[in-house]
């Protein structure tokens, strides 16, 4: 209680905005956050009195049975674990620093990641081993709705390809089991605390019911999921969290919806199949000439290579839809493959993606400035990623972990981001899930984003703009800065590429040996390690290149970047 008192007493000292919200809503100027009721949206509150057990009515082909062939290696969120053949006790027994690794082993995340040479009895012996200690359903992580939601939809995938793992009747009544047990703490908190995992655990509802024939949970998750697209995605079909990983990963969540909808001859499956036409025709443009761009937050619950078999010109044979019988991979690689053809107009709701010449870029700065709340966006208004022909010249280096909260990660701060600082701030104040948007927009206006005929423009907070206008080989950043007084101003890039000190600026060699320029009025920039990270706690050595000048305000600044 005494630590919980002290944090927040610090949160209160550290944060202006919070304090003058405090104030407004001790003055009753503001209004508090609205009443809901914990795990009962809004969609399910008229006539739903929970889910009762439902025995289970399915069979599926058999797992062979016998001890698996050869070791294991799992692939977990941030680390990998080699295993032997007996050793399944003690690996659900293991306790694991970071508590994604321990979720991800819970969520049986590890299936979908298996070798194709690795023996599938693997599945059987590791499950047994879970159902022997956790078959039960509890109040522990184990039983996390979010967590029983993945492993009983990555279970179910996997006895469809490969077979059920015995005995059939005990893994049928525990993956039935899970269905009460995530409607029992839906993860609905308001509208203001409520993330994407509301949304799979009505998917998660939704497959059980579909998978093993119980109509109550089919149709809860059915109510569930209809609403929950409405919330969680934009108009122009991108993710409102602020994450390209997490977009790429709701909408393999949104194919797997429509597959089972449509083999069952469900009357959500057009609903569905709307819904992921239009996540789908965003993907073509989060992917730049060198890679796909991982702005915002990298989940845990795969790597952003598993899900590349969903983009434009990817395998779709390996990766998630590898898992999948034939006839839904072949069905679900026809959609991808119409649907990324018909793509025209880059993703917008803050998202803006352009070519200029040999330059290709991705730009992100959400509509309200402020990160969505909740969500897996970052401090990046105004943050970009540059390719020049199919080398990374300027990267968004995403979030290697969980194990900080939210803001408080340095991963998730303008530290981490190609941009603009004033006085060492982010670009928006943290935010709070309690503020209402009057008062958002009380403290901090908009961000402005748009596509210029020569580059790209971005003002926000009515004091801060930036212009990137390109020229051939040439880009030049233009920042402008209103106000009063003397105030230090940092412009921050970053970089796979190898760093080398130049008059004023930097040289910047590409692994295809291409070179850059990179000066700045004002003088040389500092260079600081860093981390590019590619999936949950893996990355590849960075750069963050740092110009910073002290002077009074108004002022304006410019970065030019050239290729030789």
């Amino acid at each position: 209680m005494l630590k919980a008192l002290m944090r927040k007493a610090s949160q209160i000292a550290g944060d202006p905005v919070l304090r003058r919200w405090l104030l407004l809503r001790l003055a009753r100027l503001t209004p508090g956050e609205p009443r809901f009721s914990p795990h009962l949206p809004p969609s399910l509150a008229r006539d739903w009195n929970g889910l009762g057990g439902e025995p289970p009515d399915a069979a599926f082909p058999p797992l062979p049975e016998g001890p698996p062939r050869g070791r294991l290696t799992l692939r977990l969120p941030g680390t990998t674990v080699e295993l032997e053949p007996g050793a399944e006790a003690e690996l659900i027994g293991r306790a694991f620093a970071d508590g994604e690794t321990q979720l991800g082993l819970h969520r049986f995340a590890w299936v979908p990641l298996m070798k194709p040479g690795d023996d599938p009895r693997w599945v059987g012996a590791v499950w047994a081993a879970w159902r022997r200690r956790h078959g039960t359903p509890d109040s522990s992580w184990a039983w996390h709705p979010y967590t029983a939601a993945e492993r009983a939809i990555t279970l179910l995938t996997f006895a469809r390809r490969f077979g059920l793992p015995g005995p059939a009747a005990d893994t049928l009544a525990v993956l039935a089991a899970h269905a009460p047990a995530i409607a029992a703490r839906l993860e609905y908190f308001g509208e203001h605390h409520t993330s994407n995992h509301l949304f799979n655990n009505g998917r998660g509802l939704y497959l059980l019911g579909l998978g093993l024939g119980l109509p109550a949970a089919t149709e809860t998750g059915a109510r569930l999921v209809l609403a929950e697209m409405e919330r969680i995605f934009r108009p122009s079909g991108i993710l409102r969290e602020g994450s390209s990983h997490y977009h790429l990963l709701l909408t393999r969540s949104l194919a797997s919806l429509w597959l089972a909808a449509t083999s069952h001859r469900r009357p959500e499956a057009a609903t569905f199949e709307a819904a992921l036409g239009r996540a789908v025709a965003v993907l073509p443009h989060l992917v730049l000439p060198g890679r796909f761009a991982l702005v915002g937050d990298i989940s845990p619950d795969c790597p952003p290579s598993h899900l590349a078999c969903l983009l434009p010109g990817g395998d779709r044979r390996s990766g998630w839809m590898d898992i999948l019988v034939p006839d839904d991979r072949a069905r679900l690689a026809a959609l991808l493959d119409q649907t990324a053809a018909a793509a025209e107009s880059p993703v917008a709701d803050g998202w803006l993606r352009a070519d200029f010449g040999d330059w290709s870029g991705l730009w992100h700065a959400d509509p309200d400035g402020w990160s969505q709340m909740p969500g897996h966006g970052h401090q990046d208004c105004g943050g970009f990623e540059l390719h020049f022909e199919r080398e990374p010249v300027f990267v968004d280096c995403g979030r290697g972990s969980y194990a900080l909260a939210g803001e408080a990660d340095a991963d998730v701060s303008a530290v981490a981001h190609n941009g603009l600082s004033l006085d060492g701030a982010d670009p928006y104040p943290p935010n709070r899930p309690y503020y209402a948007p009057a008062f958002r927009a009380s403290v901090a206006a908009s961000a402005r984003l748009e596509r210029l005929d020569d580059g790209v423009a971005l003002a926000w907070r009515d004091r801060i703009s930036r212009r990137w206008r390109f020229c051939g080989r040439r880009l030049e950043i233009a920042d402008r800065v209103e106000g009063r007084g003397d105030h230090t101003v940092i412009r921050r890039l970053h970089t796979t590429c190898r760093v080398e000190p130049v008059a004023g600026g930097v040289r910047l060699t590409a692994p295809g040996g291409r070179r850059f320029t990179v000066t700045a009025d004002g003088g040389g920039p500092v260079v600081h390690l860093a981390t590019c990270w590619t999936a949950y706690g893996e990355g590849t050595p960075a750069s963050r290149i740092e110009f910073t000048v002290t002077a009074a305000l108004p002022w304006g600044g410019t970065i030019i970047v050239e290729a030789d």
